[in-house]
């Protein structure tokens, strides 16, 4: 459909019936504004607005998504034309609606993930459960872009996103163990032996010797099976 033409349409058959925007706003239930972006080829009318804006401006509906009074003898191939017009019109708002919807996902997503490592404490296990719960929105955003293609195809880029994006939280947060002496947000365990508290995470280990002592300094190593005693014993080393 040709926004452009029936807005130019719609303005001369308002005025052909002498009604100004504002009480053809007040008649559909819009703002006068919304009347003249219609009028500007800004934007179409709602399909729910079809019939109640042609019986106020006294045109058919086939008029109306022709953006022209239709001729007897081209009734029916315009009102073909039209037909196609309008689910192709529908089908490209829904769409339109469907990538917004999933960008505010996206964003929120990310969003939610950043906050939640920059406001929790990294003692907290909240950093680490938001993180996740910001991913997967995120997640799911990407998921309802990537609805038009292929399953497999979908499938694929999706688990490789997916990886990337725990990648890079996993990654952050091993930075700021090692730099920032954080305790790790995703930790599988935790334990206070003595004058030392040890992080386990799945990838390395984490020794806090003399926590909370002027003497206190940070180990992280590779994953080892270290007993309790060897943990006791690991500052004194």
């Amino acid at each position: 459909m040709n926004q452009e033409k029936i807005g130019k349409f719609i303005a001369t058959c308002r005025k052909e019936q002498q009604i100004t925007q504002q009480e053809l706003a007040e008649r559909l239930g819009v703002s006068d504004r919304t009347i003249g972006n219609w009028e500007n080829g800004r934007n179409m009318p709602d399909l729910s607005l079809f019939k109640p804006l042609c019986q106020e401006l006294d045109i058919s509906l086939n008029d109306l998504m022709s953006g022209e009074k239709v001729q007897e003898k081209e009734y029916q191939e315009k009102f073909e034309e039209n037909i196609v017009n309008t689910i192709d019109y529908s089908t490209k708002k829904i769409t339109k609606y469907n990538q917004f919807i999933s960008l505010i996902l996206i964003v929120f997503g990310l969003f939610v993930s950043i906050s939640a490592i920059m406001i929790f404490p990294s003692e907290s296990s909240w950093s680490s459960i938001y993180s996740v719960f910001g991913i997967i929105i995120f997640m799911i955003g990407i998921t309802r872009i990537l609805n038009t293609i292929k399953w497999y195809k979908r499938l694929f880029l999706i688990i490789a996103i997916f990886t990337f994006s725990m990648g890079i939280l996993l990654s952050t947060d091993y930075l700021n163990v090692k730099f920032n002496h954080e305790a790790p947000m995703f930790r599988t365990n935790t334990k206070y032996i003595g004058n030392l508290v040890y992080y386990d995470t799945l990838f390395y280990d984490v020794y806090r010797c003399n926590f909370d002592t002027d003497n206190e300094y940070w180990q992280v190593e590779k994953n080892s099976k270290k007993t309790d005693i060897d943990l006791l014993n690991y500052c004194k080393e």
